[in-house]
C-alpha cells in the first residue's frame, strides 16, 4: 500500500509539472498583458519599463522557474490588472466556488446513488422509465442552458429564488460563507442544481448500469436461492460490489464539478474563481489564469490520487496481483 500511494505521488509530482508548463507555454500566445494595462498614450520607453518589471523580459526558461518557484510557496506573483498578490484574490473567491462545488457534489452523489439503485431494482416500473427519460435532460443539455432555464423558470417566472449573486455572506475571518444566512442558502439552490444535474444523471446512470450486471451473476442467484430478503441481496450483496467502479467515476465527476463551474458562475454571476478566471482571460492576466489553471489541476490529481487509494484498498483484487507482482 505504501509503495502504491509513492508510486502514485511521484507520478502525480509529474503530471503537475507537464501541466504548469503548457498552461505557462499557452499564455504567451493570449496577448501581451502590456497592450491592457498601459494606456493608448504610451511610449516604447513605458512598454519596456513594465515589462522589465513583469520579468517579461526574461527568457521563457527562467519566467517558468520563477513561476514554479513561487507557486510551491503558494506565491503566483501580482495580478496585472488589480495590482495585488494573486494568491490573496484567490483566497477571498475559493470559498464561493468550492461551497458551491460542495452543494453540487453532495446533490449529485445522494440523488445519483439513490436513483441508479432504484431504477435497478424497479427497472420495469413506470417510474424507473420516466426517470430514465427525464434523465436525458440532464445528459443531452448543455449547462448553460440548463442554467438559463431554471433561471428563466424559478427566478423570473415564479420568483421563488435569486437570479444572480451569492447574497449575504458571514466572514468568518479566514472563511466567507453564505451557509449562514437565508439569502446565502437561497442563492445558491440554482446554481447548485445546474452544476450537479449533469454529474447526477451520469453516476445514476452508471450505478444503474452496474447494479444491473451484478444482479445478473451467479453468486446473487445463489444468493436467492439461500433464502436471502431482497433487502439482503440487493444492498448487502449487489451494492457493495456495484460502487468499486463507481467510486471511480464519482471522483472524476467531482473534479469535473470544480473545472466546470467557470461555465456555472458565468451563468450565474457567482463571484468565484471560476468567473475570476473568465475576466482574466479578458484582461490576459497572466498570473491569476496560470494559478486558476495549477490550481484545478491540483484539485484533480489530489481526487484522482485519492480515488485510486480508496479502489485499491477496497478492491482485494488489485493487492493480490501487486503481490504476485
Amino acid at each position: 500500500m505504501l509503495a502504491f500511494a509513492i508510486r502514485r505521488m511521484f507520478q502525480s509530482i509529474i503530471v503537475l509539472l507537464v501541466v504548469g508548463l503548457v498552461a505557462f507555454s499557452m499564455f504567451n500566445f493570449v496577448g501581451d498583458p502590456v497592450d491592457s494595462m498601459l494606456g493608448q498614450e504610451r511610449t516604447d520607453a513605458d512598454v519596456e519599463r513594465v515589462r522589465i518589471q513583469l520579468g517579461l523580459d526574461q527568457p521563457f526558461p527562467v519566467q517558468y522557474y520563477k513561476f514554479l518557484k513561487g507557486a510551491i510557496k503558494g506565491n503566483f506573483g501580482i495580478s496585472y490588472r488589480q495590482g495585488r498578490p494573486v494568491s490573496d484574490i484567490i483566497a477571498e473567491r475559493l470559498p464561493a466556488t468550492l461551497e458551491l462545488a460542495f452543494v453540487s457534489a453532495v446533490l449529485a452523489i445522494i440523488f445519483g446513488v439513490a436513483l441508479g439503485i432504484f431504477t435497478a431494482i424497479r427497472r420495469n416500473g413506470w417510474a424507473a422509465n420516466t426517470i430514465m427519460t427525464l434523465s436525458l435532460i440532464g445528459v443531452s443539455l448543455p449547462t448553460f442552458l440548463i442554467g438559463i432555464l431554471l433561471i428563466y423558470i424559478f427566478a423570473v417566472e415564479l420568483g421563488w429564488l435569486p437570479s444572480f449573486g451569492r447574497g449575504d455572506v458571514v466572514d468568518l475571518g479566514w472563511w466567507r460563507t453564505g451557509f449562514l444566512t437565508k439569502s446565502g442558502l437561497l442563492a445558491i439552490i440554482l446554481p447548485a442544481i445546474t452544476l450537479g444535474l449533469y454529474q447526477m444523471t451520469l453516476i445514476m446512470r452508471i450505478v444503474r448500469a452496474e447494479m444491473l450486471e451484478v444482479l445478473r451473476t451467479d453468486y446473487i442467484k445463489f444468493a436467492r436461492a439461500r433464502g436471502l430478503s431482497k433487502r439482503a441481496v440487493n444492498f448487502g450483496h449487489a451494492l457493495k460490489n456495484t460502487m468499486v467502479p463507481v467510486i471511480t467515476v464519482t471522483g472524476m465527476q467531482i473534479g469535473s464539478i470544480i473545472a466546470f463551474a467557470i461555465i456555472t458562475e458565468t451563468v450565474f454571476q457567482w463571484p468565484g474563481v471560476g468567473l475570476l478566471f473568465i475576466n482574466a482571460i479578458r484582461f490576459v492576466d497572466i498570473p491569476i489564469m496560470a494559478a486558476y489553471l495549477m490550481l484545478i489541476s491540483v484539485m484533480f490529481v489530489s481526487i484522482n490520487l485519492i480515488v485510486d487509494l480508496l479502489y485499491f484498498a477496497i478492491d482485494p483484487r488489485l493487492r493480490l496481483d501487486k503481490t504476485k507482482g
